[in-house]
């Protein structure tokens, strides 16, 4: 134990940025108590205080604009990839949409502090089609603000911290063992959390398939697109004869639509999370025959079907349902 905290007082600011960088990756890494850490060194004068705060920010910026390239790039395809790696439920794809649609570039700030939003904000940025100027400004600030509190808090509490580092050299590999358990217990936790939310959303869904089948018959299915209306500007295809209605709004149409239909509910997000709430929220008015879409738009793109492109005449689709 005391080889490793030798480590950290010799390469702290290295660690801080690697560390850094792999939690804006989104790795569960410790990076806020970590640079706690480093602000109690740095108030004894064992720790460069200019050189951390500035690796923070890199490792912040070099994290964030990653994901925000590839959000341009893939756009919701990369929440996907995102969601797996960062064990992050995958609500936070919604609500850092929600976010950054209402609130724009200073929703970066914002997010920077909400657990598993964080992570999500710059991909979603970049899918959003924010531009490279406008982000790296407001992300810049949020790395800087982020940085400053937790470094802030380190020296702050700076006596604590050196004392709490002295017991750990002391107890050696007992407490080695005990920071890996606490790490693997928050891994566990995270994936925990996720697990129950997707099982909360269990229930009977659609193939591609089996959609193209009952659009064949003579009373085809009501298909129902529950994107946001900044989802749908940054990716317009959508299935043809496709209904706007976000998902907010749905339980506000859910009386107006005809209970003798097949109704199918699709998004672009993981697991399909806003299409299966959609239809949660359509069974609880009564319509029982409410099922989301397997896969989504991407997966009716990648079984060749056809697409169409939203307009501004689609919007009156929503106020007849019928």
């Amino acid at each position: 134990m005391k080889d490793l905290i030798a480590l950290l007082l010799q390469h702290g600011v290295l660690l801080v940025f690697l560390v850094t960088l792999a939690a804006r990756a989104g790795a569960p890494f410790p990076a806020a108590p970590l640079l706690v850490v480093a602000g109690g060194l740095s108030a004894g004068g064992l720790l460069s205080s200019s050189g951390t705060v500035m690796a923070s920010l890199l490792a912040n910026l070099a994290g964030d604009a990653v994901w925000f390239w590839g959000g341009q790039r893939f756009g919701h395809r990369v929440m996907r990839l995102l969601c797996r790696i960062s064990l992050s439920p995958d609500s936070c794809v919604r609500q850092s949409e929600s976010l950054i649609t209402r609130w724009g570039g200073a929703s970066l700030v914002a997010a920077k502090f909400v657990p598993g939003i964080s992570v999500v904000a710059a991909p979603m940025a970049g899918a959003l089609h924010m531009s490279w100027r406008r982000f790296l400004a407001y992300d810049a600030l949020a790395g800087l603000l982020w940085t400053g509190l937790f470094f802030g808090i380190g020296r702050v509490f700076s006596s604590q911290i050196e004392q709490i580092l002295g017991v750990l050299a002391n107890t050696g590999m007992y407490a080695l063992g005990l920071l890996a358990v606490l790490l693997a217990a928050a891994v566990a936790l995270r994936y925990w959390r996720r697990r129950r939310f997707l099982l909360n959303l269990d229930m009977p869904r659609i193939s591609v398939e089996e959609l193209l089948e009952l659009m064949a018959q003579e009373q085809p299915p009501l298909i129902v697109d529950v994107r946001s209306a900044g989802s749908q500007a940054a990716d317009r295809r959508r299935i043809p004869g496709a209904m706007r209605i976000a998902l907010p709004d749905l339980a506000e149409h859910a009386p107006r639509l005809p209970r003798d239909r097949d109704i199918v509910l699709y998004c672009n997000c993981p697991n399909d999370v806003s299409a299966a709430l959609g239809a949660r929220t359509l069974s609880s008015h009564g319509h029982t025959r409410a099922r989301p879409l397997i896969g989504g738009i991407n997966a009716w793109e990648a079984a060749g079907a056809d697409l169409a492109a939203h307009d501004d005449g689609d919007q009156a689709m929503v106020m007849a349902p019928s």
